[in-house]
């Protein structure tokens, strides 16, 4: 097999412009024109080809911390969904070429197919703790013909892009049919689970656990979800996917009906902020989120500290000290008891929640962990153990 051979150096030149009027001058990368998103950056040494192909990226333009990428290529097997979701990406030192048997494109090639806008060259240290310190902002690329036009007209573009907080985004990423992904081996369990804009992972884990997994678009109501199987589903599951939780109204109501039947329910990332939303908790936004395959996370059910793959810039606004009544009883709704039962040892931010009275819990993390570490897997055991119970 023929290595793909090495981009074309020459890229001619590319500005990145930040909402408040700081730019980066560098070098084209990936596709040539222009592209507006919300700036974030992700930490993780690896796994680039997964991050680019996560829903949860969708309208936001990636910084990419670790300086030298693209030393893997693209392959065929780790896409994580159909195409490519990030509105821009911005890194250090693009590899010459690719070093890897399983490389069948460069990433610079995968970019500019795709037609994602990128930037090289530039310091992404000192662009990474610039949105550490002010927060997460709109920002724009440009290159060709924009690359020379004055930074403040570019700027007013980029103040012209829709924020990320109030955008509702799942609708975008979702699948437009269900689809079936079948258990490996015997049968144990049928789940349903909303794309919100899942990873192709995580139906894959589920499959290895002996379930049946029916992936309905995130628009499915209730009556769908209890259409799953012969006698309805055994659990019911609700992915990652970007946008901001608060916009996702319908979503919060089907929720809502799967915990008054009593079905295991079992959510992460997205998910996690919408079981917060359904017991009656706010969410709100973070500085700058969480993203990268190294972050600490404490479970307080066995006092292990698990290092979790994130991506996710809201967060479930509930008491951390605490096992408290869920704030919808209030209305009548018999919830009962919640407890948040992770945290991020960085920032104390909430990082799972578990239902004492009902069979439900979720994290907001990445158990699925495409890339990452495989610490927290447990989890998938957890929602069998659930779907065992309620069985039982």
């Amino acid at each position: 097999m023929s290595t793909p051979a090495a981009p074309v150096l020459d890229r001619g030149p590319a500005v990145l412009v930040l909402e408040d009027g700081r730019a980066f001058h560098g070098d084209a990368y990936g596709a040539v024109g222009e592209t507006v998103g919300e700036a974030v950056f992700s930490t993780g040494m690896t796994g680039y080809q997964e991050t680019l192909t996560d829903p949860s990226y969708h309208r936001q333009v990636v910084v990419m911390t670790a300086p030298h990428v693209g030393n893997t290529g693209v392959n065929d097997e780790d896409p994580e969904s159909r195409r490519i979701w990030v509105a821009g990406y911005v890194v250090r030192d693009p590899a010459l070429r690719p070093s890897s048997w399983r490389a069948r494109r460069t990433l610079e090639d995968e970019l500019e197919a795709q037609g994602v806008v990128g930037i090289s060259g530039i310091d992404t240290r000192a662009l990474t703790r610039h949105l550490r310190e002010r927060g997460a902002m709109r920002v724009g690329i440009f290159s060709g013909d924009k690359a020379g036009v004055p930074v403040e007209q570019l700027r007013a573009e980029v103040t012209e892009a829709p924020l990320m907080a109030g955008a509702a985004l799942a609708a975008e990423v979702t699948t437009s049919e269900p689809y079936l992904v079948p258990a490996v081996g015997e049968r144990r369990f049928t789940v349903a689970a909303l794309d919100l804009g899942i990873k192709a992972m995580t139906p894959a884990l589920l499959a290895g656990h002996g379930i049946e997994v029916h992936v309905l678009p995130s628009t499915a109501t209730f009556a769908d979800i209890r259409a799953v199987g012969e006698d309805g589903p055994d659990g019911v599951f609700f992915s990652n996917g970007p946008g901001d939780p608060a916009t996702a109204d319908h979503e919060v109501a089907v929720l809502r009906e799967v915990l008054a039947g009593g079905i295991p329910f079992f959510g992460i990332c997205f998910g996690n902020q919408l079981l917060g939303r359904a017991l009656g908790f706010g969410t709100y936004k973070l500085k700058y989120g969480h993203r990268g395959i190294n972050q600490p996370v404490l479970d307080r059910t066995t006092g292990k500290v698990e290092v979790t793959a994130h991506n996710h810039g809201f967060a479930v606004d509930a008491p951390t000290d605490e096992e408290v009544t869920a704030p919808s009883d209030r209305d009548g709704t018999a919830y009962g008891r919640v407890r948040v039962s992770h945290v991020c040892l960085n920032d104390g931010v909430v990082e799972g929640l578990e239902c004492l009275d009902l069979p439900a819990y979720s994290v907001q993390y990445h158990p699925e962990a495409a890339a990452g570490p495989h610490d927290a897997a447990y989890l998938f055991d957890r929602f069998v153990a659930l779907m065992e119970g309620k069985r039982a």
